[in-house]
């Protein structure tokens, strides 16, 4: 079976698993060829080590009893994507509204500041050029089409 129809399995039973709690999404699957899968949650409020083993083992039992890995020969990861894994999805954008991001567009534009707002087609970025008497804000509006990337900065 090619890797994009296990991944595309896979995803269906990760909807069915998280059907009965819409506060979890999925994020991605990833198959490598050596039978590796990871599977990215996440939820609202995050999502707990907890959830994580809860799902990972309904979900291993699932693959299981498929029959997708012949032999069974296959590992599973299920996690979050980490704080330093771009945003995918809508649900991220929003979850994440207030925090300090960095977008880089398709183009090699760079933009660091606060999201703003989410809407349906684009993002609204604050970003704070300067200091003091110099304070500049810029406020962008970038197109879900042209962003080639957003993380989330880690402020300390």
């Amino acid at each position: 079976m090619m890797i994009d129809t296990l991944a595309q399995t896979i995803e269906q039973m990760v909807g069915t698993i998280l059907s009965d709690d819409p506060e979890y999404f999925l994020v991605e699957v990833k198959i490598r060829p050596t039978g590796d899968i990871s599977v990215f949650l996440d939820g609202e409020k995050g999502i707990s080590i907890e959830k994580c083993v809860q799902y990972n083992r309904r979900l291993y039992k699932m693959i299981e009893e498929s029959g997708l890995f012949p032999g069974n020969n296959f590992s599973l990861e299920v996690s979050s994507p980490g704080l330093d894994a771009p945003l995918r999805l809508f649900r991220q954008y929003k979850k994440n509204l207030g925090r300090k991001v960095e977008v880089v567009l398709k183009d090699g534009f760079k933009a660091e500041g606060v999201l703003k707002e989410v809407n349906d087609d684009s993002i609204k970025l604050e970003e704070t050029r300067g200091k003091n008497k110099k304070k500049e804000i810029i406020e962008h509006i970038f197109a879900f089409d042209t962003i080639k990337s957003t993380k989330i900065q880690i402020v300390f």
